[in-house]
């Protein structure tokens, strides 16, 4: 009997442990072609990029290396159509419009966290309903209000709709939710403003959400590419100043001989665009998850 019951018992173990290396598998392969399916399309970008427009235009199929290094793409990259004028609209836009939106939604989130005043949860309600329409009819409107106010080929109008963002507003809100009520109340007993609170001990403690959004709102600026082609219209005065660095990559690059797109150029100069953000993904990306994860756990 008590054999029976051993050898049923490690039976059991084994095809637990069977299932257990199958599954471990299964998840590794997942998990691995997930990873080339995420990491092929950067290297065939880098790929590209160091290609020669010959090359380019004559292998068929496309090799996965290049037959010749041309890192003169990188050069001719950043010394075509005013590379310099794009790159310091997109710093100016992205870095005014992060700051603006940082205090904004700091105040915002701190009102809805700790102050008391009527209609403080249906205000906040629809602003969250805000985030069920889709961006699309959002531009739509924006952008007849901006012809109505003649803003077109400004950097006013690339800035604004990027200040204010109801999902940082929640996150941050949340943050702050987190901050035991008794410093508050210690603190008003002290005579402490809410300013003061705000600044001294509600902002220092939610830093690691305020250091994501930063970052995540930079990183929306950066990469924002269909608003400025909208609000930055033909024959306007500075069209091509008032556009931002994604819009350069469709901008140029064009052969005037061929009327071709000079296909590994633009990758270059993708890549160019990437490296930044890419950069600082990878020195803040602890900071960006601590932030985001820590924002989500109180409603």
């Amino acid at each position: 009997m008590e054999n029976t019951q051993t050898f049923n018992a490690q039976k059991v173990l084994k095809k637990q442990k069977v299932f257990g290396v199958i599954s471990k598998t299964l998840i590794y392969a997942f998990l691995i072609i997930m990873a080339i399916s995420t990491l092929f399309p950067f290297y065939w970008m880098i790929n590209t990029s160091l290609k020669s427009f010959y090359d380019y235009t004559n292998q068929n199929p496309q090799t996965f290396f290049p037959t010749e290094i041309h890192w003169e793409n990188y050069y001719n990259a950043i010394n075509t159509s005013n590379f310099g004028a794009y790159l310091l609209n997109t710093v100016i836009v992205g870095i005014t419009s992060t700051v603006l939106g940082i205090f904004i939604t700091i105040f915002a989130a701190f009102a809805f966290a700790r102050l008391n005043f009527r209609g403080k949860e249906l205000l906040f309600s629809l602003l969250m309903a805000t985030m069920m329409v889709p961006g699309e009819l959002f531009q739509i409107t924006n952008l007849i209000t901006i012809m109505n106010l003649q803003w077109q080929n400004s950097y006013i109008v690339l800035i604004l709709p990027f200040v204010v963002s109801v999902f940082y507003v929640y996150l941050l809100r949340n943050s702050f939710r987190q901050i035991p009520n008794e410093l508050y109340y210690a603190a008003k007993v002290d005579g402490t403003t809410d300013m003061k609170y705000l600044w001294k001990v509600m902002v220092p403690l939610s830093m690691p959400t305020i250091t994501s959004i930063t970052i995540l709102k930079l990183m929306g600026s950066w990469n924002s590419y269909i608003w400025p082609r909208l609000v930055n219209t033909p024959g306007g005065n500075g069209v091509r100043p008032m556009q931002m660095i994604t819009n350069w990559l469709t901008l140029s690059f064009t052969d005037p001989e061929t009327n071709m797109v000079h296909q590994p150029m633009r990758m270059a100069g993708v890549v160019i665009v990437s490296l930044p953000l890419f950069v600082v993904f990878i020195f803040f990306r602890k900071y960006i998850m601590r932030g985001v994860s820590r924002s989500g756990t109180k409603g």
